[in-house]
């Protein structure tokens, strides 16, 4: 990493030392107009997401906790940088000197990159060792930019909170390697795929973060204006609408009316996945609450009758539901934003409204909504593509007896890496 990023990677023009003379060559007036002031914010939300959110939402099994949360780490701080190179090259590449250069939103983008490998974690949780992740990390990053090269450039896609190419790509991933790598004995472990009370609690810490931060990470990178803010208001007001969605479908499942919290922890999220999308598109207020709404009971019902369909008849083994949180929910948000851009019109948006948004500029700009709607789809069909033939092939690459994966009656446990107290009996 040293050496690549001695070769490659840059200030850009906005974190030089020249900064004072592209500021007065470009008659920027103060300092304030930093692109840094605007986008750091957004970015500590998502760092805090990516690091805490994810790190402590993977903590619930009851012995795995130091895996949950320290390998999250590892393979985030693994990740970003290999992003911050993968995306540059697709992206940030100046074709005369050969250099990348990155500033705040590079930083943004990198985490983001980074996410669609946490979500594949969440479908290997205890079952991988620390050296198979980096693996997992250093395609998935790789598949990633990949893919959102072909989504937002090529297809021009708009998707800024990453339905498509993030949740879509990153559960399809996980779960096409977690097929890959089934273990018809994962059974000596069951003992341990649960949770405890306290570790229940601990989740449900990653869950508030993630919660709390989510507008955030779906309005990071919009466009500044009108964008960005209805991008926290759409994702704010999904997210509440699931929760409530959530408890009650958690409710009516029990036959006395008790909730499960693993439904709490997870499918309260859905809305602001499948928020990803749409997030900056004109879908209303109303419209915001019936996405968060519908994926809140679908999510819901997929940890209810989904999961434990496709490990019985599939064989896939999904250890925190990535399917239920991420992947089906960024499949539907990629359709729901090609559903609301092809439905957008210009007595709603205003003509530059429209150009704006959709960013209908260049060889772009002749491009009608209807067209743009079937692009959205297309998009998503990529990001799924991506991520399943993508995880096919590392988990074949994972197959290899070389990576110091724990046994079968050794998995969900944390004393096979980590060196644990004497306390960490009293959990078996």
């Amino acid at each position: 990493m040293i050496i690549l990023f001695g070769v490659f990677i840059r200030y850009d023009e906005e974190s030089d030392a020249h900064w004072v003379e592209f500021r007065r060559e470009n008659n920027i007036t103060s300092d304030i107009e930093n692109d840094f002031y605007f986008r750091y914010p957004s970015f500590q939300d998502v760092h805090v997401m990516i690091f805490v959110g994810f790190g402590f939402l993977m903590t619930f099994l009851k012995r795995y906790s130091f895996g949950g949360v320290g390998f999250n780490f590892l393979i985030a701080a693994f990740g970003l940088q290999w992003a911050l190179l993968m995306q540059g090259w697709f992206h940030a590449l100046n074709p005369e000197t050969g250099k990348i250069t990155i500033g705040v939103e590079s930083l943004i983008n990198a985490d983001f990159c980074c996410a669609g490998s946490l979500i594949a974690y969440g479908a290997l949780l205890g079952k991988v060792s620390p050296v198979q992740l980096l693996v997992v990390t250093l395609f998935g990053v790789t598949l990633f930019a990949v893919e959102e090269y072909i989504i937002l450039d090529l297809l021009h896609c708009r998707d800024a909170g990453g339905s498509m190419v993030i949740h879509a790509f990153g559960g399809y991933y996980g779960l096409a390697i977690s097929w890959v790598l089934y273990r018809p004995n994962l059974h000596q472990s069951k003992r341990l795929n649960g949770s405890v009370y306290h570790s229940d609690v601990f989740a449900m810490i990653g869950t508030l973060f993630l919660w709390m931060f989510w507008p955030s990470f779906n309005s990071a990178i919009t466009d500044h204006g009108d964008g960005q803010h209805r991008a926290a208001i759409n994702t704010y007001l999904a997210l509440a609408s699931s929760v409530l969605t959530t408890v009650a479908i958690s409710s009516m499942s029990q036959k006395r009316g008790k909730l499960d919290m693993v439904h709490i922890q997870n499918a309260t999220l859905a809305g602001g996945v499948a928020m990803g999308t749409a997030a900056e598109f004109m879908i209303t207020p109303y419209g915001s609450l019936i996405v968060g709404f519908c994926t809140g009971i679908i999510s819901t019902f997929g940890y209810l009758f989904v999961t434990p369909f496709l490990e019985k008849h599939l064989k896939l083994q999904d250890t925190c539901g990535v399917h239920n949180l991420h992947a089906m929910p960024g499949m539907l948000g990629g359709f729901i934003g090609a559903i609301v851009a092809a439905a957008a019109d210009e007595s709603v948006y205003s003509r530059e409204g429209l150009i704006n948004t959709f960013d209908f500029e260049g060889e772009f700009a002749n491009r009608s909504v209807g067209t743009q709607g079937g692009f959205q789809a297309a998009g998503t069909c990529v990001a799924i593509a991506f991520g399943l033939v993508g995880g096919a092939i590392v988990g074949f690459i994972l197959r290899f007896p070389i990576w110091g994966d724990p046994a079968d009656d050794n998995c969900y446990d944390d004393e096979v890496y980590w060196e644990v107290c004497g306390s960490f009996e009293l959990l078996q």
